[in-house]
């Protein structure tokens, strides 16, 4: 009996996370079509939304550095303190947007990207 409430307990947890209440989102690769990865939507959301704002939507658009220090100033304090792995969210919401065709890549040196 007290393995099952412990067990309870964990699964509760996990499904609160570090942010109750926010639903999950599903997010591709576009450099592994067909696969598929849930990840918190308020964090997606915020990254999403900035990075929209800060793409031009015209080729051959931004480097890919220049967009991210772009973005960093437009992230909430409270889902990114101080920044604090944005790059990771940077680059799986533009791997996202890219694989469901909301943003496109320009093959130069160094890769840019801009809205569709």
């Amino acid at each position: 009996m007290a393995l099952e409430n412990r067990r309870t307990s964990r699964q509760s947890k996990r499904r609160l996370g570090s942010t109750a209440g926010t639903a999950r989102v599903v997010v591709a690769n576009v450099n592994h079509p067909g696969k598929r990865r849930a990840v918190d939507g308020a964090k997606y959301r915020a990254m999403r939304r900035a990075i929209l704002k800060v793409l031009p939507s015209n080729a051959p658009g931004l480097p890919l550095s220049d967009a991210l220090a772009a973005v960093l100033g437009r992230l909430p304090a409270k889902l990114f303190p101080g920044g604090a792995h944005a790059g990771w969210w940077f680059k799986t919401v533009q791997l996202d947007l890219e694989a469901k065709r909301v943003i496109a890549r320009t093959r130069t040196s160094p890769l840019r990207v801009h809205r569709l």
